[in-house]
């Protein structure tokens, strides 16, 4: 009888777990870049502007906060800030590949600082990820070594102990222009 009631509770415990990882995954928001920027800035986007032209009068330093303290699922490129190697220990997510290194920084509300829950094992910079975590508001500021220097690049929001999965594409990513030299990072990579 014990073994019995053991295996009962035990089986029991298991549903439990199995429910509520599934009510957890619905409660996450699949959130998309022009998600993270206020209601008054996405006029830009309206006008059918790129995100790389829009003039922001506050310089993206205005977050949105109706997805504070709210878990999240974003897609974008990552950017290593603190890695050893190829394990990854905190990175920006940004909307473009080329962003901050080799393109314009964007604005604060369009990159995201990411402390992923485990390292990250990252095979290159900008590869495509999907973040899923915890979105706080609040401007932080990260070094950035590359290859011209340091550059030191302000986040307006952070999500940390991260969970990170590789992704095929960015849904919302911004396409580079043609005619820019670094257009070649709008390729895909075999």
């Amino acid at each position: 009888m014990n073994k019995r009631f053991r295996t009962c509770a035990a089986l029991a415990a298991a549903l439990l777990l199995v429910a509520t990882g599934a009510d957890a995954a619905a409660d996450v928001a699949h959130i998309f870049w022009k998600d993270l920027r206020p209601a008054a800035q996405a006029v830009a986007e309206d006008a059918n502007l790129p995100m790389i032209a829009a003039k922001l009068p506050d310089h993206g330093e205005t977050l949105s906060l109706s997805l504070q303290d709210k878990t999240i699922q974003l897609a974008g490129y990552a950017l290593p800030v603190d890695r050893d190697g190829d394990l990854v220990y905190q990175f920006l997510l940004v909307p473009w590949t080329g962003a901050c290194s080799h393109m314009p920084t964007p604005p604060p509300n369009q990159i995201v600082l990411v402390t992923p829950a485990r390292p990250y094992k990252m095979k290159e910079a900008y590869e495509p990820v999907a973040v899923t975590g915890v979105l706080e508001p609040g401007m932080e500021k990260s070094q950035l070594f590359i290859l011209d220097g340091v550059s030191v690049v302000e986040s307006g929001y952070t999500v940390r102990k991260a969970e990170v999965a590789t992704v095929d594409t960015v849904p919302d990513a911004v396409t580079l222009p043609v005619n820019s030299p670094w257009s070649f990072l709008n390729k895909k990579k075999n």
